[in-house]
């Protein structure tokens, strides 16, 4: 009985006030699936732990022995206990793991998964491709549909499907953009396909999150910004007056590059 009564009390407390507040926030739709899918998961988890510390205070308090005596006789254990809890614990997995299974499909991976993606969104066809390039120790970012133009931060338009196309120069990256719910692994030699769906304008905190070097600690960028399409329709003007003139000397745009030389044991 206190199990369940403390249950009714503290799961909503869990789902509907504390999961929202674990990151990543609503900067996208991959993000606000990632806070709901983490209210779904702590309100799955507080009646287990509700139930893990009743039983723990229950069994110190009834089963404490308070003066010498002798050993019990051994107990065989409950044959429906055990069944029961075999069902109940293979319920709950199988069930969150095809509630997982759905949430992935539904809205389209927030990971990278190489070039051809497995889930993808409705409406992938229309999206907005961006190139993420990281390199030792930095992350730079190209616009194929704007002539293949590279800035040092990240600009996005505010509801707008994007397709990042995450790779590296050199070494093994990896590109965390932790307010749109985005981690994909920036690997020399492939494209590594995210897709992300903007909401409203904010500033982003990216995050290089795999060690990469003796500067790993000091690769992120919390310049880049998702701003409203008017704004960002003007800030690739005038970026395009900024870095356009050299442009005719970066390599051509291409999904993945290599880097110098190709075979460093030559």
């Amino acid at each position: 009985m206190l199990w369940l009564v403390l249950s009714a009390a503290l799961t909503p407390i869990a789902a509907l006030v504390v999961g929202p507040l674990i990151p990543p926030g609503n900067g996208s739709v991959q993000a606000q699936g990632q806070v709901f899918d983490n209210q779904v998961l702590i309100g799955v988890s507080a009646p287990i732990i509700v139930f893990v510390l009743v039983m723990l205070g229950y069994t110190l308090v009834v089963f404490h022995q308070r003066e010498a005596a002798l050993e019990g006789p051994p107990i065989r254990g409950d044959s429906r206990l055990q069944l029961w809890w075999i069902v109940i614990t293979s319920v709950t997995v199988l069930g969150l793991a095809a509630f997982g299974t759905y949430e992935l499909v539904k809205d389209g991976a927030g990971g990278g998964q190489g070039p051809s993606a497995t889930f993808l969104p409705s409406n992938h066809s229309k999206a907005m491709d961006v190139q993420v390039i990281a390199q030792q120790w930095e992350f730079t970012y190209r616009y194929p549909t704007y002539g293949g133009l590279e800035t040092p931060h990240l600009y996005l338009p505010a509801d707008t499907l994007i397709r990042l196309h995450v790779t590296s120069l050199d070494v093994v990256h990896s590109f965390w953009a932790v307010n749109l719910g985005v981690k994909a692994d920036a690997n020399p030699g492939v494209d590594n396909v995210v897709y992300v769906e903007t909401k409203h304008p904010l500033a982003l905190n990216i995050r290089c999150a795999e060690l990469c070097g003796l500067w790993h600690g000091y690769m992120f960028d919390e310049q880049g910004r998702v701003v409203s399409q008017p704004e960002f329709a003007s800030w690739i003007k005038q970026q395009q007056v900024l870095y356009g003139p050299i442009v005719k000397d970066l390599p051509p745009y291409s999904t993945t590059y290599y880097p110098e030389p190709h075979l460093r044991a030559g």
